[in-house]
């Protein structure tokens, strides 16, 4: 249950943090304050520190260095002292950023000190942000096209995905001015980070030359953004609960039923289409893509074979259903299994397993006097699955088992000196299988 009880002062960043603790943290939660050194970072520091007594809790903090700066070390050394100080138990984590990462500078230094965050040990991890970097995100991704899940920019409470620790941002309340205010008025000292400065990056070209000449004309548009920021959040919820209404009728499983798609209105179709890609893990396409997919798993004839990339992932149709699936791994030779109890087949991108069985599987004496090796299809391939039967194409059979076309090209084979004897999902050489009672190896897909 979460701490309830009057802020100690009446200062109105002091109250700002004091409510956002009230409302989120429990008793004797384990907070770690994400610490650049900066006056953000410095002034969050302080304002916990003097509230430690009013809501219990145990507080450490934690400093990426990233080596950019020449001036790295020395912010470091600052943020260990200042720590030092408060009896704050402080973690620094040094990293290394290539300046040509194809990421760019920025991306590749939140991915880093996300990676960090992520593993954090804590119930929550406590950063910064205020209202101006809530307004100067929502600008950056208004001009990136974004909707209002974008658009929402930083929520109060943020959790990620295989994090340990959820994210809350006490200050959005709080202007950039308030906390400059409060940190002079108490004679705390911070460092400046002169990267800053720089408005070859986006987001200080428009700290420093776009806000400061909105707020001369809009006065207070800074506030008005935040607001607009929350209340694209409270757009974003109920898109999200639609699309969760939605895909109760629509999505099975790992399937996404295309009628039910293409009785929606082209919003809904979109909106159930994208959180189909999102709550699959998959990061979400540009809006162009997005209309493309949707065009194609609508429109496209019955029979067509449908099969888009988006990102990581490629969204595929099959038989009036949507799945997304990774990408087939790139070509690679057969390998050669020599009595492994697991081998892994590259250019299946899966692992076989064989299982030592008896009067059951291919018989073991095959197996042991012929060399075996296992990749996917490259075409022509016959298999007999009953004795007496005829050898039918490997295509006719994946098309009678019904594997979706996805699959057929990276399912695991395994010959014997070149000939066919297991395809998974389908089966084996009616003429290698182990008869009652003889030694025998049952070959299978490894499970994960």
């Amino acid at each position: 249950m979460a701490v309830s009880r009057k802020p100690p002062s009446s200062n109105a960043v002091v109250a700002a943090v004091a409510h956002s603790l009230g409302r989120h943290v429990t008793t004797n939660a384990r907070l770690v304050l994400a610490l650049s050194g900066g006056l953000d970072s410095v002034a969050l520091l302080h304002l916990l520190r003097a509230l430690r007594d009013t809501f219990p809790f145990q507080l450490q903090a934690v400093h990426v260095h990233h080596g950019l700066s020449p001036h790295a070390d020395a912010w470091a050394d600052f943020c260990a002292q200042l720590c030092a100080s408060h009896a704050i138990e402080l973690t620094t984590h040094r990293v290394h950023i290539a300046r040509t990462d194809p990421a760019g500078i920025e991306a590749a230094a939140r991915r880093e000190r996300q990676r960090i965050f992520g593993a954090l040990d804590a119930d929550w991890l406590l950063t910064a942000h205020h209202q101006n970097d809530q307004a100067e995100t929502l600008l950056l991704q208004l001009l990136r096209g974004a909707g209002p899940k974008g658009l929402a920019s930083m929520p109060e409470v943020q959790r990620r995905p295989g994090w340990r620790a959820a994210q809350l941002r006490p200050l959005l309340d709080v202007t950039r001015t308030g906390l400059q205010e409060y940190v002079r008025a108490h004679g705390y000292a911070w460092v400046e980070d002169d990267s800053n400065q720089d408005v070859r990056f986006r987001r200080n070209a428009l700290r420093r030359q776009v806000l400061p000449l909105l707020d001369e004309h809009f006065p207070g548009a800074i506030a008005t953004l935040a607001r607009a920021a929350a209340l694209q959040a409270d757009a974003a919820t109920l898109l999200d609960d639609l699309a969760r209404l939605d895909a109760a009728a629509a999505v099975s499983g790992d399937r996404l039923d295309c009628a039910a798609l293409a009785a929606l209105s082209d919003a809904r179709a979109r909106n159930l289409l994208r959180h189909f890609i999102e709550t699959r893990g998959h990061a979400m396409p540009s809006a162009r893509r997005l209309n493309e997919a949707l065009h194609q798993l609508r429109d496209a004839r019955p029979d067509a074979r449908v099969c888009l990339k988006l990102g990581h992932a490629e969204l595929v149709r099959f038989r009036g259903g949507a799945t997304l699936v990774p990408p087939a791994p790139a070509w690679a030779e057969p390998v050669r299994w020599q009595g492994e109890a697991q081998l892994h087949v590259p250019a299946a991108g899966v692992a076989v397993q064989f299982d030592a069985v008896v009067g059951a599987g291919l018989k073991r004496t095959v197996l042991e006097s012929a060399v075996v090796t296992l990749g996917v299809r490259q075409g022509g391939e016959r298999l007999r699955l009953h004795p007496g039967g005829p050898h039918r194409s490997l295509k006719n059979l994946l098309q009678e088992h019904a594997i979706p076309p996805w699959q057929r090209d990276r399912l695991p084979l395994l010959w014997g000196d070149g000939h066919l004897l297991w395809a998974a999902g389908i089966g084996m050489d009616a003429g290698a299988l182990a008869a009652p009672g003889e030694a025998g190896v049952l070959p299978c897909v490894a499970a994960g």
